[in-house]
């Protein structure tokens, strides 16, 4: 029996449903199953669960799930961004440099 993957190959030209880079059997291993609604057991065999993605593109995708949840969202919005940073890093430099010099 075909796994998801060996299905999902067969339905789909072998192009990254992102960056449109094209794949052949030679790099083919790059190339990923992406579950549309994040459930690995939601597999229905007209393959409406599933776009090919390349690793790189996978991973950027997973990416903005991990870092939405951690904002306390749901599904990355495009409108929405990351939280502005709010640690200023030279914050105290001038003290510093000031103790040095004495």
């Amino acid at each position: 029996m075909d796994t998801y993957r060996d299905q999902a190959l067969k339905i789909y030209p072998w192009i990254c449903g992102r960056c449109a880079r094209e794949f052949t059997h030679k790099n083919l291993r790059e190339l990923t199953v992406h579950h549309r609604d994040g459930n690995h057991q939601n597999n229905p065999p007209d393959g409406s669960n599933w776009e090919l993605l390349c690793v790189y593109c996978h991973d950027n995708e997973h990416q903005k799930l991990l870092e939405a949840a951690q904002r306390g969202g749901g599904a990355p919005s495009s409108s929405s961004g990351p939280p502005p940073a709010t640690h200023s890093p030279f914050a105290s430099l001038k003290d510093l440099l000031e103790k040095k010099q004495k």
